[in-house]
């Protein structure tokens, strides 16, 4: 079975890099935010809608959705409803230009 959401390689380098910026500091919070960011994922997967609608002007964009990562607010999914769960498109600090990423990236 497929499963429910779509990482692109842009947020799972970020993850990755998030994961070894919070290990440096403490390996059990690094370990539960992945945790956090996985159930985060199967719930916007289950209730795509739940995220806010972000406002970009590039119509490929036009229906990403950011939602905080539970116990780790300052950490942002942005992703896309799919007609069969989602496909997460970044996952950035919340001190991040937004706006710049997605323009840097050509999104």
């Amino acid at each position: 079975m497929k499963p429910p959401y779509i990482i692109t390689p842009a947020a799972d380098q970020d993850t990755d890099g998030l994961f070894s910026f919070i290990d440096q500091r403490n390996h059990d919070a690094a370990v539960r935010f992945l945790q956090a960011v996985e159930a985060s994922y199967l719930k916007l997967a289950a209730m795509p809608e739940l995220g806010q609608r972000q406002e970009f002007h590039r119509p490929k964009l036009a229906e990403l959705r950011v939602w905080q990562v539970q116990g780790f607010e300052n950490y942002l999914i942005f992703y896309q409803p799919l007609e069969h769960g989602i496909e997460v498109v970044r996952v950035l600090h919340a001190a991040r230009d937004v706006a710049a990423v997605f323009e840097d990236q050509g999104e």
